[in-house]
């Protein structure tokens, strides 16, 4: 059964209540809106400390993008929200719902970063509505480690209706746009989210050997409740979805070449 809208609804009582009946009502469900779970720590003291929360508030909405429709964007986004996924599912027992339209997901990936198997369960909806719909479900159950919905798109009225359940549980939301039109950004449209995240593939630390290196992401929290937006290079998720920041150039180990030209 679907929810009605809790501001469609005090808009349609306005005319029905007395005023200090409306007023209350509407405090109630900004105080809904804006509720704030234990917060999930990062573990990089440059994110935490400029997170108001000093890390994701686990009841609530948090929303996702890659900073293009590049596949490389799309592919660091993904595995940027899995590796939340991961560190709220950490506990044993402890699982993830990741509700989405396409499956194409790839699992040793998110393994890569944290996300086991075991960890996650799937749901496919013909349409994004359909995606939204099992998310928010999801989220009433109040069992879940994490809930992910991944969309094209989402309006104002969805994100609040996500936000307000994801408060109700403590139960953290995900919301990750994807396969994106090329030129539409996601994050322009209005929305009810805590904190809204833009990520951006960077290329990989360099080695001393041939190979490639960790993976880098520049990650810029586009916009948070309470706090300011900023913007930060980070290297990739590891095995237990933690990020990390990049070592100073002095504390690299130089290419041979560059060694022996120093020593010249």
């Amino acid at each position: 059964m679907s929810h009605p809208d809790p501001m469609l609804l005090t808009t349609a009582l306005s005319s029905l209540l007395p005023a200090d009946a409306l007023a209350a009502l509407r405090a109630q469900v900004a105080a809904a809106q804006t509720a704030r779970g234990p917060a999930l720590p990062f573990g990089v003291h440059e994110i935490d400390g400029a997170l108001a929360d000093r890390g994701l508030s686990s009841g609530a909405l948090h929303e996702i993008a890659g900073a293009s429709a590049a596949w490389s964007d799309d592919a660091a986004a993904t595995l940027f929200t899995a590796g939340i996924a991961a560190r709220f599912a950490a506990e044993p027992g402890m699982t993830v719902l990741w509700t989405l339209s396409r499956f194409d997901l790839y699992a040793p990936g998110l393994e890569q970063v944290g996300l086991g198997p075991d960890k996650v369960l799937y749901a496919q909806g013909a349409k994004d509505t359909d995606v939204l719909a099992m998310a928010e479900d999801g989220l009433r159950d109040g069992s879940l480690a994490c809930v992910i919905a991944e969309v094209k798109m989402a309006d104002q009225t969805a994100t609040r209706r996500l936000q307000l359940a994801a408060g109700d549980s403590g139960t953290p939301m995900l919301l990750y746009h994807r396969h994106r039109t090329r030129g539409r950004d996601p994050l322009a449209q209005p929305s009810a989210a805590m904190t809204r995240w833009s990520i951006a593939a960077a290329p990989s630390r360099p080695l001393a050997h041939s190979g490639v290196g960790r993976g880098r992401w520049q990650i810029e929290l586009v916009r948070q409740r309470g706090g300011n937006p900023f913007s930060l290079l980070v290297e990739a998720c590891d095995d237990q979805g933690r990020l990390a920041l990049p070592a100073a150039p002095a504390d690299r180990a130089a290419a041979p070449g560059r060694a022996a030209a120093r020593a010249a």
